[in-house]
């Protein structure tokens, strides 16, 4: 018989070309060095529905490559879930965990395929199965922006609370990868948004670092709740100031108190800003010498940042430091005066 390669005949499309005695269990679950069956390529391109009657069954369905994920995982992720027969699509098999604890609802969830399954297994409670990372099956639609593809009576305040490993809540994972806008605003309050990470991060705090600061809804974006520190001292506007958000904050929220504000280094966001290049989205009302001049705890002032980094352009030019001239270069160089700023 001449030599099939299976893989490809199900990545490109040509399983319904092949001699029928080709498609037998023996071939189709011969395991491959990553473990993977043709049978997971067929699931996971599409063709399940191509085969012969009987290859199909429980017990193929359950095959597990190197990394645990079977035939079943490999239909979710592709979208075919569709191909299964339905007397195989049970909370059993689809319950199967991979090596990571990801079952075909995990899988499903986070590509927006949940909905080939059976309305019956797609239950609240589903929610609350997790990973060996501790995500849910919320968690990892938030991760890939499905979250709007979720069955109703998934996204409620309690299912968003759940925590994963990292202690990360739906809202952090959304928000993180840009997702919250999926979110039904009236789950967006306070309460929810303030929950913090093992490491002492809000919802304001993966909104900022991430560049997503604008998903917050803008009355939640106050000094108050910006300047709330993580375990290591980092606050949501100091991360705002180095991610280039500082114009996402409502303008009367944004002052020169809240611009002090400093974090375990004795940096403040006007070093995080001058640093990173963003000193240009502070309000020129807010610029002065004073603010210009506040050094963090190794003494290095916010202009000099500016000055080191390539950006003094960005600071008004009344306000620019002089350029020195060779005398004070040489007279810094030898130790007599001091480098200025």
């Amino acid at each position: 018989m001449e030599p099939y390669d299976l893989h490809e005949a199900a990545r490109s499309g040509q399983l319904g070309k092949l001699p029928p005695e080709v498609l037998t269990v023996a071939h189709l679950t011969a395991r491959n060095p990553s473990g993977n069956t043709p049978l997971h390529a067929v699931a996971k391109y599409g063709g399940l529905d191509l085969l012969p009657a009987g290859v199909v069954n429980e017990r193929t369905l359950a095959l597990r490559n190197d990394s645990g994920y079977t035939p079943l995982h490999h239909a979710a992720l592709g979208g075919h879930l569709g191909e299964v027969p339905p007397q195989f699509l049970t909370p059993a098999l689809l319950g199967l965990a991979s090596n990571s604890g990801y079952t075909v609802f995990h899988v499903a969830a986070a590509q927006g395929h949940l909905d080939q399954l059976p309305p019956t297994l797609i239950t609240p409670a589903l929610a609350l199965a997790k990973t060996h990372l501790g995500n849910t099956v919320v968690h990892e639609a938030a991760e890939t922006g499905t979250l709007d593809r979720l069955p109703a009576g998934f996204l409620t305040a309690t299912h968003l609370a759940r925590r994963n490993l990292a202690g990360e809540t739906v809202l952090h994972v959304a928000v993180f990868n840009g997702h919250l806008d999926q979110i039904p605003p009236d789950l967006l309050n306070a309460a929810a948004l303030l929950e913090t990470t093992t490491t002492g991060d809000t919802v304001l705090h993966a909104a900022a670092i991430s560049g997503h600061l604008h998903q917050i809804p803008a009355q939640y974006l106050t000094a108050a709740n910006l300047v709330l520190a993580s375990k290591t001292g980092f606050t949501a506007i100091h991360a705002a100031a180095e991610s280039g958000q500082l114009d996402r904050i409502p303008r009367d929220q944004l002052t020169a108190e809240l611009l002090l504000t400093r974090n375990d280094n004795g940096d403040t966001p006007l070093h995080a800003a001058a640093f990173e290049g963003h000193l240009d989205q502070i309000p020129l009302p807010l610029f002065t010498a004073d603010l210009l001049n506040v050094r963090n705890y190794d003494g290095v002032s916010v202009v000099r940042t500016a000055v080191t980094r390539g950006f003094v352009n960005q600071i008004p030019p009344e306000l620019r430091p002089q350029t020195a001239g060779p005398w004070r270069r040489l007279l810094v160089f030898l130790g007599v005066a001091a480098d200025q700023p």
